[in-house]
């Protein structure tokens, strides 16, 4: 993988991650119908091809465009990250929402397209009901905080496993399903199908879905803390990989999932952290309390009884 990602490249890899995941979760609701009269086994076989695609798409894709797939991830990541200057700007946001949710339309005529289902049909299937715009607003609150939380924590190299596992949770615990994305909502609208939700029932999702986003976004606040101005550190993005995050030509990051903690070196100084990997200038302390080789000064000393 080259270090250099074209802005091109990952609108494209943003456009072709959520039309394969409206692939999956469309069609998957396609062939489970089709199967199964039970409504259980359908939504069994929806949510496990579901968490299976999405974990997938995250680590392919990842390290191209961040993987968002979403236009709440990618509006979450860009306000974390605009203190630091880390996160997506506002030219990728614009770049990425169109994209998104272009792909998600295509990705659902797609898989309606494999079942030799109707294309282009609006779908019928009414969601239209307050007690599932608040299972939109908690799944979408859940998702935002599990991928940001995870960045923010130093444990980016999760989000593939954990996002994906935490959505497979959310279609059983939620009202709603957990549609969670409103550019997979928009899309699901256009398939008559098992997992169709009809246009007039799209607005109220969508609203509850950003509500949802922002209160993810709160929470990562109040949980984690929020990143210092200017630390790049603190708001890199995420590459699932775990690694450093990729950067476009010129030294441009690339959009990441999420902002990764910052690794900090256990020093002798107090909160200090080495970014070139080198210990602090105090003194070593070792684990029966004797002091290191040198003070600040620099001048030698024995070790001593503590």
């Amino acid at each position: 993988m080259s270090a250099s990602v074209p802005p091109a490249r990952a609108v494209a890899a943003e456009f072709v991650g959520t039309a394969a995941l409206a692939a999956v979760v469309v069609g998957s609701g396609i062939q489970a119908a089709a199967l199964s009269a039970d409504v259980g086994v359908r939504l069994l076989a929806n949510s496990l091809a579901t968490v299976f695609g999405l974990g997938g798409l995250i680590a392919l894709l990842g390290p191209v465009s961040g993987a968002h797939f979403n236009p709440v991830v990618t509006l979450a990541a860009w306000w974390s990250g605009r203190r630091g200057g880390d996160g997506p700007g506002l030219r990728e946001v614009a770049a990425y929402l169109p994209a998104q949710t272009a792909g998600a339309v295509c990705g659902a005529e797609l898989a309606d397209a494999m079942f030799a289902e109707p294309l282009a049909r609006f779908a019928t299937q009414d969601r239209f009901a307050g007690h599932l715009w608040l299972g939109e607003a908690v799944a979408t609150c859940g998702l935002v905080l599990m991928a940001l939380g995870l960045a923010r924590a130093g444990l980016a190299r999760l989000v593939p496993v954990v996002v994906a596992g935490y959505i497979g949770a959310a279609i059983w615990f939620t009202s709603s399903g957990s549609f969670a994305n409103p550019a997979l909502t928009v899309g699901r609208s256009f398939t008559d199908t098992f997992t169709g939700i009809a246009p007039g029932s799209v607005a109220p999702f969508v609203a509850a879905q950003f509500a949802g986003a922002l209160a993810g976004v709160a929470l990562v606040a109040l949980l984690f803390g929020r990143p210092a101005a200017g630390d790049a550190g603190g708001e890199g993005p995420a590459d699932p990989r775990g690694g450093d995050a990729l950067r476009a030509g010129g030294g441009r990051r690339v959009p990441g999932v999420l902002p990764v903690a910052p690794r900090t070196l256990r020093t002798g100084r107090a909160g200090h952290t080495d970014r070139a990997g080198h210990p602090g200038r105090t003194g070593r302390t070792d684990r029966t309390g004797r002091t290191g080789r040198t003070d600040r000064t620099g001048r030698a000393h024995g070790l001593t009884s503590g």
